[in-house]
């Protein structure tokens, strides 16, 4: 009995794959199709010919490495000062006992009930004082900190047992020191997950984007993609070629990273 619930199980695992795997292997098919045949009845998965033109077609229209290039740099960007500012926050609130610290933890962590949307107003406001409208800069610099990443780090150094941190101090071992040499690689699970987080909310954010960025040589893929449906009409195989391009990175660095993100998730760092 106990062998059939689980070749059930199996199997119903294996079919949810299968229907979450049918729109990414439509739209690839799509990019590779001629715009006629997109619309032929049953759909074909299996093509008589492969319109690899499909591709140059898109760096032909529009910048798509200028596109690439910012959307790189930004994701490298919020990633990079995400680990840093998690980092440093998640051994104060472990380590530094001051006043007021679990209360300013607490308010860190309600911040994540609240809607990115909610921001847009306040951190478009405080962007166009500092003048870093239509720059770079502007779609990196208010994201570099993330309260979700703060807690689930601070509950992997709380996994550290305390005495292998004041053996270190005894030893005559810095705070900073224990942080690199300690507390860092233990938590490394941890840390690739957050930046794997970080690299795909960042690489497919559009919103934030289109409301800072008005030249086209600074627009990142996502914004990219409304002016190049311009472009491109009603060719949905032109429009599919772009949008795996825009997806297939994300997958590979998942794909290389995703034993990190499910060890860090199952591991018991994240307990009460």
């Amino acid at each position: 009995m106990k062998k059939i619930l689980y070749a059930a199980a199996f199997s119903i695992i294996i079919l949810g794959a299968l229907l979450s795997l049918i729109p990414f292997i439509w739209m690839l098919v799509t990019s590779l199709n001629d715009s006629a045949a997109i619309y032929k009845l049953p759909p074909q998965f299996i093509l008589s010919k492969y319109h690899w033109e499909n591709y140059k077609f898109v760096f032909e229209k529009v910048p798509f490495r200028a596109y690439f290039f910012n959307s790189l740099f930004v994701s490298f960007m919020v990633t990079a000062g995400t680990l840093i500012t998690t980092i440093l926050a998640a051994f104060a609130f472990t380590h530094v006992k001051f006043k007021g610290s679990d209360i300013l933890f607490v308010l860190i962590v309600s911040t994540m009930m609240i809607p990115s949307e909610v921001l847009l107003t306040s951190n478009f406001v405080t962007l166009t004082k500092l003048k870093l409208i239509n720059t770079l800069h502007a779609l990196y610099v208010p994201w570099i900190a993330s309260a979700f990443s703060i807690f689930m780090l601070r509950q992997y150094f709380l996994d550290i047992p305390k005495e292998l941190y004041y053996s270190a101090k005894i030893d005559g071992c810095s705070d900073f020191k224990y942080l690199w040499k300690i507390a860092v690689p233990y938590s490394k699970p941890a840390l690739i997950s957050i930046a794997l987080l970080r690299i795909i909310h960042s690489w497919n954010e559009f919103l934030w984007p289109l409301l800072m960025i008005n030249q086209p040589e600074k627009r990142t893929l996502p914004v990219g993609l409304t002016t190049f449906m311009t472009e491109a009409g009603p060719n949905y195989n032109y429009l599919m070629a772009y949008s795996s391009m825009v997806i297939v990175p994300v997958i590979i660095v998942y794909l290389v990273l995703q034993k990190h993100l499910i060890e860090s998730f199952s591991k018991n760092g994240i307990k009460g």
